[in-house]
This record gives C-alpha cells, sequence and structure tokens, in this order.
C-alpha cells in the first residue's frame, strides 16, 4: 500500500504549518519492538534471490518507510505489483520482495525481530 503525499488528508491547515494523516496503515499488532532503518539502494537492485528459502521466497517482515527518492517496485505474494516513488509513505505486508528502479533512499520502520531474521538470511546467502 502506497500513498504520495498530496493524497494525505490534511487534517491542520494554519499559515506555516500543514499536518497530514492517513488511518488504518497497516497493523502491528503481534509484533514487538520496532526498528528505524534507512537503506541507500542502486537502480537494478533486486532482493529477490537473496531470500530464497524464506517462508515463499519473500520476505516476511511488515515494514512502514517512507521513499525520500528513487522509485522501487514491490511484488507481493499475490504476484500483485505497485511501484513506490520518492515522496511516498507506505506498507508493505508480510510476504513481499523489492527491485530498484531508480537510485533509491529509504526509510523503514520494521519489528526488529522479524526483520532481522530476513536481513541474516541475505548476509548468509551472500557469503554464500
Amino acid at each position: 500500500m502506497r500513498i504520495a503525499k498530496n493524497d494525505i488528508p490534511v487534517r491542520i491547515e494554519i499559515p506555516g504549518a500543514t499536518a497530514r494523516q492517513t488511518m488504518d496503515f497497516g497493523d502491528a499488532s503481534g509484533y514487538g519492538r520496532i526498528g528505524g532503518e534507512y537503506f541507500s539502494l542502486g537502480a537494478g537492485t533486486d532482493i529477490a534471490p537473496l531470500l530464497q528459502g524464506l517462508e515463499g521466497d519473500l520476505c516476511q517482515s511488515p515494514h512502514w518507510g517512507y521513499l525520500l527518492q528513487g522509485e522501487v517496485t514491490v511484488t507481493y505474494a499475490d504476484d500483485s505489483q505497485e511501484v513506490v516513488n520518492g515522496g511516498d509513505l507506505f506498507y508493505w505486508p508480510p510476504g513481499h520482495t523489492i527491485k530498484v528502479g531508480k537510485d533509491a533512499e529509504v526509510i523503514l520502520f520494521s519489528p526488529q525481530h522479524e526483520h532481522n531474521q530476513v536481513i541474516d538470511h541475505m548476509l548468509e546467502k551472500m557469503a554464500g
């Protein structure tokens, strides 16, 4: 799920300040502590090979985030895709992979236990 800044409903607008808020943007129930993450990803980066061996060969951690710049295509377990562009807020539920279309700077908030398992798996794949 992605939403562009201008599509987020304005809740407060006064001279010099605007507050936008969208409701029901993912569900964090059942997860423990959240980690904050910053990723710099080059165009062409495809994490799918590094996810092989995980359930469904997909990342099983949910993520909430903001794409500062670039373009990322997320593919979900049902093979649906969406393109996230710089300036978009997003929620990626468990069961996804990503491919970077344009150099990207990404801020993620993820359940740290679940995402650490995915990152550890990716590191093992890279170590060969």
